[in-house]
């Protein structure tokens, strides 16, 4: 991170280079570029100080979701002490009995005695209630439709590559048992298969599919994903956030989703956004997956 607390973006993208998962640049820039491009400065965000309740807020969670993701980043943003509660994929009585469904992220307040679900709304309490520290940290959403061009124009394909990968390492929290490995599969169909195919198919078929995706040479897809990457770090504004004018919803969605690329091993991430990526996890306090990528 920039000691004078600024990131430098440059728009006119002619070089680039890649770091390994492991190397954290130390290059201020998000870009090699020209000598001659222009370069325009932005201010890196500041954390608040810390924020600490007599009774912890919990959240409800599967580590890989993104939607469960979101919330953990504003509270790490925010920089709000809180308790994590990762649910087993195959919990479905302590999900139901908070808000009378299995679903996640669940966010329960003591102090308030109430218990919410949906990503966004559980952010816009954080966000706007002064118990949280200072409010209207987190800027709006930019309504840029180049970044969700992006996120649809790879869905199928990071499906294909993480959701495999996700039950094969056994070491996330939910899914460190078979049935609950066994439960994601069931319900989360692979491509080509759209969800009503994937409920036509029994059990042992989908268990075949998921093993057959993880035996498969991922080589093709790895490299047609590591040029998305760079297709996407042209668009993405400065190391610390992707939208110009500060850290905003934009974030927030963006890395949430960005996260689970990290699973998949020999990804070549261009050096600016491994930063922006490596900048936002320790800013949030949220783990990459390089450990674990297979």
């Amino acid at each position: 991170i920039p000691t004078n607390n600024q990131c430098t973006s440059n728009n006119n993208k002619k070089k680039r280079r890649y770091v390994p998962r492991s190397v954290v640049a130390s290059s201020s820039k998000l870009h090699l570029a020209s000598d001659t491009a222009a370069a325009t400065v932005a201010n890196e965000f500041v954390k608040p100080k810390r924020v600490i309740m007599d009774d912890l807020p919990i959240v409800f969670v599967y580590d890989h979701c993104p939607f469960c993701v979101r919330v953990r980043l504003a509270l790490g943003i925010k920089n709000v002490k809180h308790t994590l509660h990762f649910l087993a994929n195959d919990d479905v009585p302590t999900p139901t009995s908070l808000v009378g469904k299995k679903i996640a992220p669940i966010f329960k307040f003591p102090e308030d005695d109430l218990v919410m679900a949906e990503s966004m709304d559980i952010i816009e309490l954080i966000d706007s209630d002064e118990r949280f520290g200072p409010t209207n940290v987190i800027k709006p959403a930019s309504g840029r439709t180049d970044l969700k061009e992006w996120q649809k124009s790879v869905q199928s394909l990071l499906r294909t590559l993480q959701r495999p990968r996700y039950v094969a390492t056994g070491l996330l929290p939910e899914f460190q048992q078979k049935d609950a490995r066994h439960a994601f599969i069931v319900n989360h169909q692979l491509p080509p298969y759209d969800k009503e195919e994937w409920k036509s198919l029994d059990k042992e078929e989908k268990l075949k599919i998921y093993e057959d995706a993880m035996a498969a040479d991922p080589a093709p897809m790895v490299e047609e994903l590591n040029a998305r990457l760079v297709d996407l770090d042209d668009i993405v504004y400065c190391e610390h956030y992707c939208t110009e004018g500060g850290l905003s919803l934009d974030d927030i969605d963006l890395w949430a989703r960005l996260r689970s690329v990290s699973i998949i091993r020999d990804v070549q991430w261009p050096d600016g956004l491994r930063r922006y990526m490596d900048n936002m996890s320790e800013l949030a306090d949220i783990p990459l997956y390089d450990e674990l990528a297979m």
